[in-house]
């Protein structure tokens, strides 16, 4: 959709400002978007999109749109309906969890809102591309998808409802894929570009997307959700699921003792054992016990004292869905004979992941599985075993495992994402081609999504100050409005017609406020909204002279009428 040369009387136009926001409404993006009159909220997780900012948004949409066709890429639409056989098939239904929304028609068929679109894509190039000769291909939509979130929070950030751009890539073997993931990969950096957010690029985990390689970008915000840990001193950067850190050898090449058992009483905590011991939180080791709901097993995770589990990589050590991770109970503990606040790896029977710190460790204090007991001098292969993996958070300051230089961490909005999914449905679904011998080859397959609607939040993140909104130019919903300081007075008016009938022949969107109102009321209006450009026609409008007040800056210029025309014209060209 293309908005040049748009003209609008603010008079005709739906202009619901709010000098407050909901009580919910925490972050500033969620504030302003609801003060601005933008968004308006249904239910928790689900809003109606106003006509400012449903302008705002198809321009975000268009971007997207002309990049992705730029490279190569070929628009569909598809049904945010999905059957249940197809999640079945490709192993999904049980295994994407409670946020997938279930629902039967009359005739008792299951069927689920979309939040995602592999199986679909899969399925419709299985029966549409019958030759090679087809491949490659990328398919991509921009629709509406669902997921049931347990807390819906932040506006748009986190909704049950949300708009996304999903693409799918179709090859004839991995080659293939890396061309088109590069192709993305590129073609994101474009996008995010033009949409002018500060971000970065992150290795980041699968999730119930799947498959063996994936990259965030993510807007830099105090209020992301996500941590980016990032090296200054070379290329590597990862979100907190994902990141990796070198080992830090505290405990290398100690000579083993003998295991003592002591006496802790009532020192649970990592904190309360090491001040009682009179010991670094480094030479503790933390027993996490968690049940594994895939197949109801308890599971013990070994993490040095000062660290923290990270739940996703136990996740993936165990391969199994993150909704089937859950924390042991004090009950659950009890029937393993061991003592909340006191478990330890020591002749406990359950499964042991042991992160690779503690596998370099020497002499450590475990819980004895004993209440008001810890063992001192306990030794990795010596008195305990188990999986050895990465299962820490890595923090701020740990050791780059690219260059060893110290890592930096930045809080981030996960605006898109990219994966290798290989053929992890192409495989189940049957979604084939034959090779030159006939045989049926599985196609490679590569996924790629953006969050329009979280992208949107994410710029006004990075984009407001106390007044309101400051949309960059080529995403605002108007570039310039014209407000007189009186409408009924002969001379203003011929001047605010005379800019707004000139504009309206070039690709200028423009507003003419000819609302019946206080100027302040209306400055005020257009601040909070965002306007990059406000032109006000007032005390100077008998020299034909105006005030132009930049939104971004707050600059303010004297110009005659044919330079303000020309100023606004000139930064509207000057778009991509």
């Amino acid at each position: 959709m293309f908005y040049g040369g748009i003209t609008m009387k603010a008079s005709k136009m739906l202009i619901s400002t709010l000098k407050e926001a909901p009580n919910e409404a925490i972050i500033s993006s969620h504030i302003l978007l609801i003060r601005a009159g933008m968004i308006r909220k249904l239910v928790a997780g689900v809003y109606n999109y106003l006509p400012l900012g449903l302008r705002t948004l198809n321009k975000i949409e268009n971007i997207i749109i002309d990049e992705m066709d730029r490279a190569g890429a070929l628009q569909i639409l598809s049904s945010a309906i999905q059957p249940k056989e197809l999640w079945e098939a490709s192993g999904r239904w049980q295994k994407y969890g409670p946020e997938l929304m279930r629902f039967k028609d009359r005739h008792n068929r299951e069927f689920c809102l979309g939040p995602t679109h592999e199986e679909i894509f899969t399925d419709l190039v299985k029966n549409e591309i019958k030759s090679r000769k087809n491949l490659p291909i990328n398919l991509y939509q921009i629709q509406t998808k669902y997921r049931d979130e347990l807390r819906p929070r932040f506006g748009l950030m986190r909704g049950r409802e949300f708009i996304m751009k999903d693409s799918y890539s179709f090859d004839l073997n991995e080659e293939g894929l890396n061309q088109s993931y590069e192709l993305m990969y590129k073609t994101y950096e474009k996008i995010f570009t033009r949409l002018g957010i500060d971000y970065k690029v992150v290795l980041a985990d699968t999730g119930a997307i799947g498959g063996d390689g994936s990259h965030q970008f993510m807007a830099l915000s105090d209020v992301g959700e996500s941590d980016i840990i990032y090296c200054e001193h070379c290329n590597y950067a990862a979100d907190e699921e994902k990141a990796q850190a070198k080992i830090d050898l505290y405990h290398d090449n100690i000579e083993e003792k003998t295991m003592e058992l002591v006496l802790t009483p009532n020192k649970k905590t990592i904190d309360e054992v090491s001040d009682f011991l009179k010991l670094n939180k480094k030479d503790i080791v933390k027993s996490m016990v968690y049940r594994n709901l895939a197949n109801n097993e308890l599971v013990l995770v070994m993490v040095r004292g000062d660290r923290e589990v990270n739940p996703i990589k136990v996740i993936n050590a165990l391969k199994i869905a993150e909704h089937e991770l859950v924390l042991a109970t004090a009950e659950d503990i009890l029937e393993i004979h061991s003592f909340e606040g006191f478990v330890g790896p020591v002749g406990l029977n359950i499964k042991t992941l042991v992160d690779e710190e503690v596998a370099y460790m020497h002499n450590i204090v475990v819980g004895a599985n004993k209440k008001d007991y810890h063992l001192t001098c306990v030794n990795f292969k010596r008195d305990f075993d188990g999986e050895v993996f990465d299962l820490r958070i890595v923090s701020k300051n740990d050791l780059c495992p690219i260059c060893g230089n110290p890592l930096k961490m930045e809080k981030g909005i996960e605006m898109g994402q990219i994966f290798k999914l290989g053929t992890k449905y192409s495989l189940p679904l049957k979604c084939t081609y034959q090779d030159e011998l006939g045989n049926n080859i599985p196609i490679v397959m590569g996924c790629y999504g953006i969050g329009v609607t979280r992208t949107m939040s994410s710029i006004i993140e990075q984009n407001h100050d106390e007044f309101g909104i400051i949309w960059p130019l080529n995403i605002a919903p108007y570039h310039v409005v014209i407000v007189p300081i009186n409408y009924e007075d002969e001379l203003i008016k011929k001047g605010s017609d005379y800019i707004y009938n000139r504009l309206n022949d070039t690709k200028v969107e423009i507003i003419l406020d000819d609302r019946e109102a206080k100027p302040g009321f209306k400055f005020k209006d257009w601040e909070l909204i965002g306007i990059p450009y406000i032109i006000t026609i007032g005390r100077k409008a008998s020299e034909n002279i105006c005030e132009l007040k930049k939104r971004r800056t707050l600059e303010k210029l004297e110009l005659s009428y044919d330079e303000a025309i020309e100023f606004i014209k000139k930064q509207v060209e000057n778009i991509k």
